[in-house]
């Protein structure tokens, strides 16, 4: 049978899963097709981003779903609104019988690692958090599972990219909290920028963060709005016509902040190929940094239903196809003919170890 999704009490919306180019090799075993058990019920739990975010909750939720359709089996979505929903959202993914409790982001860690330690006869699973509180680079408990993308490396392609198309010689980036998943992105984006400059003797400037420092433009929430579009104009009324937002929907008014200003500006997507996942900016996008979300939750499901979990992290990386960045798509026609090619070289230097991408917040 086909799967349904159960929407237990305090979930408020159901957001409708999108399409997305994943890029993600899977973090366990190949799926079958044979049934899951009888009492397997996988669950999954949104950051206050919600499941209609166009990135990694929609991602996630995407996972789920064609995890459970492979299964033909039943999963409960539970939507978040703030902070304050996480612990009781996920307590009552266990009131409701759940077997493996998926959250999603970096933001649910202490909720997810707390419940993971009361509950050891629970699986879970969390995207963007490796679950590690004493600093040895595994999971604290043996129920949890982390899937985590080294996203500086992607975002070092999309810097150089962003320095190569530019025009006005500057180029922005800003977050919506400045969490360890956030930085991750504007590190490498910088970095990539810094490496353009010294490959081709070229002055491109970087701002909105300063990787030194570890300071720099922050919204102080994940939602689009007068916070995200004021960061934005203030970018780009330093002259830059690229920009990198990092945190879900803030993309989305940043969009607004650039059609205002009119001119060729180009945007970068996070998480999913935007261009896919959100037909409404697509004509601005230049590219996107992309993490696996749909796979690695899909596959942790899959794994789960067949009696294979394992807490051994999944680190997704150029190397494993776990990240990447997003074809040029309407862009193609205006970047520099060079670029995409250029692009494979610092990728195969990447992978090959001849180029360090390095952050503080790079996931082990």
């Amino acid at each position: 049978m086909r799967n349904s999704t159960r929407l237990i009490p305090i979930a408020l919306t159901a957001a409708a899963a999108l399409g997305l180019a994943s890029c993600a090799a899977a973090p366990e075993g190949p799926a079958d097709d044979g049934p899951a058990a009888s009492d397997f019920l996988p669950c999954i739990v949104s950051d206050a981003g919600g499941f209609n975010d166009h990135s990694f909750n929609d991602s996630g939720l995407l996972g789920i779903t064609t995890a459970a359709e492979e299964l033909g089996i039943t999963f409960t979505q539970i939507e978040s609104t703030s902070d304050d929903d996480y612990t009781p959202n996920i307590e009552a993914a266990i009131t409701a019988g759940c077997t493996l409790v998926v959250t999603i982001g970096f933001r649910l860690s202490d909720a997810t690692l707390e419940a993971a330690k009361a509950h050891p006869e629970i699986q879970f699973s969390i995207v963007d958090d490796g679950l590690d509180k004493d600093g040895d680079g595994a999971p604290d408990v043996p129920n949890g599972k982390p899937i985590v993308f080294d996203t500086a490396q992607a975002s070092f392609l999309a810097g150089y990219a962003a320095a190569d198309t530019s025009t006005t010689g500057v180029v922005g980036t800003f977050g919506g909290m400045q969490i360890p998943p956030v930085t991750l992105f504007m590190d490498g984006f910088v970095d990539g920028v810094a490496y353009y400059n010294q490959e081709k003797g070229a002055s491109v400037t970087a701002i909105g963060w300063d990787k030194a420092t570890q300071t720099g433009v922050f919204t102080g929430v994940f939602a689009a709005g007068v916070e995200a579009k004021t960061a934005a104009q203030n970018l780009l009324d330093q002259n830059a016509d690229v920009l990198l937002p990092v945190g879900g929907p803030i993309y989305q008014s940043a969009a607004e902040a650039i059609r205002d200003a009119g001119g060729q500006i180009a945007l970068i997507g996070v998480d999913a190929d935007v261009y896919l996942t959100d037909a409404s900016v697509k004509e601005l996008l230049l590219t996107s940094v992309m993490k696996g979300v749909t796979a690695g939750v899909h596959d942790v499901v899959i794994a789960a239903s067949k009696g294979e979990f394992s807490n051994a992290p999944f680190i997704g990386t150029l190397a494993n196809d776990g990240i990447g960045i997003a074809p040029f798509h309407d862009w193609a026609g205006k970047v520099n003919p060079s670029l995409e090619a250029d692009l494979a070289a610092v990728k195969a230097k990447i992978i090959a170890g001849e180029l360090e991408v390095t952050s503080q917040s790079t996931p082990r």
